[in-house]
């Protein structure tokens, strides 16, 4: 299991893997690879992450269930006919490798192995039983949503495994001991419903709403076709988002932990098995004008059994909004751009496509660059988020840094860095959604 970290340095950081974390069979560990059904539904059992809040076909963590009890049976049946037997070990392998990362990692291999099972249930997610020592990942759970909010799960039961068998606090439920480890190690603590992208206290407040609709305002004047007014437009939600984050900064004079609400995290883009340069140079450029920290995560897909690494941003609401608008807007964008390339070019093959993305993001950067310099020359210096590094490390602590070599300079792209230098950011929002992020309108490039 490897993470890899950009900095504004263009340099990768993936972690450190203590010895003993690497997986391995075992007579505790073989139930795994046998997964089997839950025995209990107890939504009191201490150690349990209650499912009431799992709405039918989305995850979205306060919304009542609306799945009847049949429905929850036929899905579960559904989802075991769904997977072959060889995917079903393949899933229960990868999360046993979880397991084994996070304990190296986070609880220094604190914990002693249990017995890890598939289970189908209607009312948790997740279970941490201590009397027969088995840690239960719901099946249907894993099967129809992200990696990222699996791995949340099984983080919030080895919490719990963590109080009961390491702190010897037995019973504690969701009690202090319990929210303490959770803090500590920015582990979504609630008793029900599907962990957040977003810790609790991370909601936005008012603030930031206003700054981000005076952004998407902004945004929208630059669709303006006059290129002029579409530049200053988008110059000026640049400042905006700027002048936000250095006043913010300045007013927190509280201290920061590991476990600060302020912040939280999102999983963008898709997950590959090789990480493309348009990708890598993307993740910088979100780092370096966009006030998030980014983090190449390990990735997961059951229905298929492939696995790879997704990019996690962390930050605070706002910035995270802007992120994940500026990557799907980016990634949409290069992509038209290419294709425009090879309408005019007369290109029929795509074998420059990687080269022609990279140089549009490289190029859309440089404007970035600049402007950042202009703004520098106003007095408005953006010296980095100290809570939000904490907050990072406390996440991920171990991560080391390297460096990837670039591409040599081809015509292909060249032309591409010419194309994403004209790039502007245009009229992002139709609604703001918590899983999503700023959404295109129809039509947006």
């Amino acid at each position: 299991m490897q993470h890899w970290q950009f900095g504004s340095d263009d340099a990768v950081c993936e972690p450190s893997r203590p010895p003993s974390t690497s997986p391995s069979t075992s007579p505790s560990t073989s139930p795994s690879t046998s997964p089997s059904t839950a025995t209990s539904d107890d939504p009191g059992v201490p150690g349990h992450l209650d499912a009431s809040s799992l709405p039918c076909g989305g995850p979205t963590a306060d919304s009542p269930a609306e799945t009847s009890e049949e429905t929850s049976a036929e899905s579960s049946q559904a989802d075991a006919a769904a997977l072959s037997e060889e995917l079903e070990l393949a899933l229960s392998k990868e999360l046993l490798r979880a397991y084994c990362q996070i304990n190296g990692t986070l609880f220094r291999s604190a914990l002693k192995r249990p017995v890890l099972k598939l289970a189908n249930s209607k009312t948790f997610l997740g279970r941490w039983d201590s009397e027969v020592r088995t840690l239960e990942i719901n099946r249907s759970f894993a099967l129809n949503h992200a990696w990222t909010s699996v791995v949340e799960v099984l983080k919030h039961e080895m919490a719990h495994q963590y109080v009961d068998e390491v702190l010897g606090d037995s019973g504690a439920g969701h009690g202090p001991s319990f929210r303490s480890v959770c803090e500590r190690f920015c582990i979504d603590p609630r008793a029900s419903g599907i962990p957040t992208s977003q810790t609790d206290g991370a909601a936005q407040n008012q603030e930031e709403e206003r700054v981000l609709t005076r952004v998407a305002r902004l945004l929208a004047l630059a669709d303006s076709p006059n290129e002029n007014e579409a530049h200053a437009a988008m110059s000026a939600a640049q400042r905006l988002m700027l002048r936000h984050n250095i006043d913010r900064a300045g007013a927190s004079s509280s201290p920061v932990t590991g476990g600060d609400r302020r912040y939280g995290f999102r999983q963008v883009g898709r997950i590959s098995g090789r990480m493309q340069e348009c990708e890598r140079v993307l993740a910088s450029l979100l780092v370096s004008h966009f006030f998030v920290d980014a983090i190449w995560v390990p990735a997961y897909e059951p229905t298929t059994g492939r696995s790879g690494t997704v990019l996690e941003i962390c930050g605070t609401p706002a910035n995270l909004e802007m992120a994940v608008y500026v990557h799907t807007f980016l990634t949409h964008t290069a992509e038209s751009l290419w294709q425009t390339h090879k309408k005019t070019t007369g290109t029929t093959s795509n074998r420059e496509r990687q080269t022609f993305l990279a140089g549009v993001i490289i190029g859309f950067q440089e404007r970035l660059s600049r402007e950042k310099e202009v703004h520098e020359g106003e007095g408005l210096v953006w010296v980095g988020d100290a809570g939000l590094k904490d907050y990072m490390k406390a996440r991920h602590p171990y991560v080391r840094h390297f460096r990837r070599a670039g591409r040599a300079r081809t015509s292909t792209r060249e032309q591409g860095k010419n194309a994403g230098r004209d790039i502007i950011l245009r009229k992002p929002i139709d609604a703001p959604s918590r899983e999503r992020g700023l959404m295109l309108t129809r039509g947006s490039r």
